[in-house]
């Protein structure tokens, strides 16, 4: 299994409840695909560094994890598919 670290960035018109539905939706992903998640370090509403679709503002969650090289694929494709996720990124952080 490798390390990764994924950052993704949500609406922040998400209310709280949907804001943590999403988080745990992620974290369930990644558990049931066999991946082991060592931190969720959430880091809350930040100023975007550029507008994206004329919003300021993002919800920001940092995961870092253990997986098999298939996992971020999938993780990458149900981040893709969900309402509310503006930007994410999912990497290796030893290479």
């Amino acid at each position: 299994m490798r390390n990764y670290e994924t950052l993704f960035i949500l609406q922040p018109s998400l209310d709280e409840e949907a804001i943590k539905a999403n988080i745990e939706k992620f974290k369930g992903v990644i558990e049931s695909e066999g991946g082991v998640i060592e931190n969720v370090d959430e880091w809350g509403k930040r100023k975007l560094a550029y507008p994206i679709n004329k919003i300021n503002e993002g919800y920001y969650t940092l995961i870092n994890f253990k997986a098999n090289p298939e996992l971020p694929k999938e993780l990458e494709r149900i981040f893709r598919i969900t309402d509310g996720v503006m930007r994410y990124m999912v990497i290796n952080p030893e290479k």
